[in-house]
């Protein structure tokens, strides 16, 4: 069952431009996320799009937790997988949520991503 799901769409120049600052680089991402994506702006946006993407699937945007509890890594293939942490993984919890599925595009100016939210439940609209 479809928990929730998000889109975002951010300037990869501007990120470049903001992860400049190593207080935004560890703001916004994992440690994880710096060593193997730091200098490459593109992946840089593509991480924030998805974390964006995903806090709009759980429903809240960054209203109880931070950009760092999600952390958007790539597997062998390439494919992008998100881990949450923190307050992520408890929004998550509260909303029975047991997997999240992104995906990621770019262009040379923009980065989208998408975010899908699973659970084993239908959740009661209000």
């Amino acid at each position: 069952m479809i928990v929730g799901v998000g889109t975002d769409l951010i300037d990869i120049a501007r990120v470049g431009k903001a992860c400049e600052k190593q207080a935004f680089l560890s703001r916004i991402y994992t440690m994880e996320e710096c060593r193997r994506f730091g200098g490459n702006a593109a992946r840089l946006a593509g991480n924030f799009a998805v974390k964006e993407a995903v806090a709009k699937a759980l429903g809240t945007g960054f209203r109880s937790f931070w950009p760092r509890d999600i952390e958007v890594l790539r597997d062998d293939m390439g494919k992008p997988f998100v881990r949450l942490f923190g307050g992520a993984k408890e929004k998550a919890g509260e909303l029975g949520v047991k997997a999240v599925y992104v995906s990621i595009t770019n262009t040379k100016e923009y980065a989208a991503a998408f975010a899908v939210a699973e659970g084993n439940q239908q959740q009661e609209s209000e």
